[in-house]
């Protein structure tokens, strides 16, 4: 398991999925807002709210919700949220970026810093570890959207950058500004992706043993249960072998 990677397949947070829907989807909703805001309020004429409705569509959110959200934007006297990066450490030194949405930069900052002193890690200075990572985009889709081969010939004709297939999903890399070009691209030939996004991706991975990865899984899971957080990225690797035990 990789640091980018959704943790959909993490075996120990399989109970609390459901749980935990009703915090996505509010999540997409605060991204569908902020994106409508900040641009038309049209997917069609707003790359950022296509990338962030579609994401929504990928998750069953009802279409209604997303209306909702679209519709927020532009209501008088809504919440105005910013964007807020994080930096810091994990066990075992693995570097640590946060994406969040907030209304209130001393609670997040709060909440953020507290998940990383209380889970082995520590909150570094705006700047500390991004740069041992690329902004990119990422596009993923499931297995089923073809194999290796079918989906790597696409996203070469789509003018990704690079491609990592598992066996349960396809990552496809573009360059920052390709994104959109690319996933629009892709649509034509592998359907709708799962979820389409500006990400960071790691110029080289640490691979955690046991005892840091318990603590690791602890301080994302924290992380990702606020409300505030969008996105939790990180440099490191869980092999399935410690992933299984663990489980």
């Amino acid at each position: 398991m990789a640091g980018h990677s959704k943790f959909k397949n993490i075996m120990h947070r399989k109970g609390a999925q459901d749980k935990k829907r009703s915090a996505m989807f509010s999540k997409l909703s605060r991204e569908i807002t902020v994106a409508a805001k900040m641009g038309m309020p049209d997917p069609d004429m707003n790359p950022r709210l296509r990338l962030a409705v579609n994401a929504a569509k990928a998750q069953s959110m009802p279409k209604d919700n997303i209306q909702r959200a679209i519709d927020k934007a532009a209501a008088a006297g809504g919440e105005n949220y910013e964007e807020v990066r994080y930096e810091g450490y994990g066990p075992g030194g693995v570097a640590i970026i946060v994406e969040a949405l907030t209304d209130n930069r001393n609670r997040t900052a709060t909440n953020v810093r507290t998940a990383f002193s209380k889970n082995g890690g520590n909150l570094g200075a705006s700047g500390a570890v991004s740069h041992g990572f690329d902004r990119m985009g990422l596009i993923t889709y499931p297995a089923a959207a073809g194999d290796a081969e079918k989906v790597f010939e696409a996203a070469l004709e789509a003018g990704a950058e690079d491609v990592a297939s598992s066996e349960d999903e396809h990552e496809i890399w573009t360059a920052m500004d390709a994104l959109h070009e690319v996933a629009k691209a892709l649509e034509a030939t592998l359907g709708e992706a799962e979820s389409a996004k500006l990400a960071w991706k790691p110029q080289t991975t640490v691979e955690m043993d046991e005892t840091n990865a318990a603590t690791l899984l602890k301080l994302v899971d924290t992380l990702e249960d606020d409300d505030d957080v969008q996105t939790v990225w990180g440099n490191y690797e869980v092999s399935d072998a410690v992933m299984e035990k663990l489980g």
